[in-house]
């Protein structure tokens, strides 16, 4: 039987600006769109996050997300997975109050603290429509917040709620964090690891990165975890397909890049998700279904998101 992977799509995040593509979802109604687009073409999950439908700056508030997780929940039964990352200019209680608020099968989690920069961007985007955009491109100051104390904070707090995590981590330092908390008995098995690559602040996008993400996370868990890549920018499709190929999960997603190959921005989520689903099937490979995936996750089934 060939494997199955499971593509998940993120489908607007907190980095990236209106600006920057007209393709980037930022009202609820275009959000819900986004995510069933990206489920019909393969997503197995969408990954959430939620902004102010004018500006299309991020919004943590739980009643931003309600209007398109009801839409999403009734077309499509694709695995819905809500940030407690939000941006990191927000407390970690801003951060997790829509994954306690609505219950998520999934709620993604940074694993670690560490600098972030946008900054980079600003050599090819120079234009913008609102006044907060650049502003948060040209920050040199961001410390992404995530102490340990954060991160017990948001386990303990969905803890009662049956929500399993997407573990983001950036850094080898971050699987070490993950350990540490597996060992303390505040997470379980199967541990969803989402490695991250290419951003600036984190660990880089060589292929030698990778492995050693890789070799640390067999050290560390074992069969304990399942695997899932995210590269950057211009480093999301070859991730994906150098990662799918040793047996990795793929994200892709406007959050994450914006391009579809190079020098074409991505027309839509649903195009990136259409391209890794691409990258999957030529190695022989198959998608997984969001049932599948929920299986493979251990997840508690969508019909407990509380929406």
């Amino acid at each position: 039987m060939s494997r199955k992977v499971i593509i998940t799509c993120a489908v607007t995040g907190a980095i990236h600006t209106p600006s920057m593509s007209k393709a980037l979802p930022v009202t609820p109604q275009e959000i819900a769109d986004a995510a069933v687009d990206a489920a019909e073409a393969g997503a197995a999950i969408v990954h959430l996050h939620a902004r102010n439908p004018k500006t299309g700056q991020p919004d943590q508030s739980p009643e931003a997300f309600a209007p398109f997780l009801k839409i999403i929940k009734q077309r499509t039964n694709a695995v819905i997975n809500l940030t407690t990352g939000g941006a990191p200019t927000m407390t970690v209680d801003e951060r997790v109050r829509p994954a306690a608020v609505y219950k998520p099968e999934v709620a993604s989690l940074n694993m670690g603290s560490m600098n972030f920069g946008f900054f980079g961007m600003l050599n090819r985007f120079k234009k913008f429509d609102h006044d907060w955009e650049l502003k948060h491109l040209q920050n040199k100051d961001i410390v992404f917040r995530n102490t340990f104390q954060d991160i017990e904070y948001v386990l303990k707090t969905l803890a009662e709620t049956g929500t399993r995590f997407e573990f983001e981590c950036y850094d080898t330092a971050h699987l070490y964090n993950l350990a540490y908390f597996l060992e303390q008995g505040l997470v379980k098995p199967p541990l969803f690891i989402q490695t991250v690559f290419g951003l600036q602040g984190g660990t880089g996008a060589h292929p030698e990165d990778v492995l050693h993400m890789k070799r640390t996370a067999d050290r560390l868990f074992g069969d304990k975890y399942v695997w899932s890549v995210l590269g950057a920018g211009r480093n999301q499709l070859p991730i994906a397909a150098m990662a799918a190929a040793m047996g990795a999960n793929i994200r892709v997603g406007l959050e994450d890049s914006l391009w579809a190959a190079p020098g074409r921005m991505a027309s839509s989520n649903a195009e990136q998700v259409t391209l890794a689903r691409k990258i999957v099937e030529g190695l022989g490979l198959e998608i997984a279904t969001p049932d599948e995936a929920r299986e493979m996750l251990d997840l508690k089934g969508g019909d407990k998101l509380e929406v």
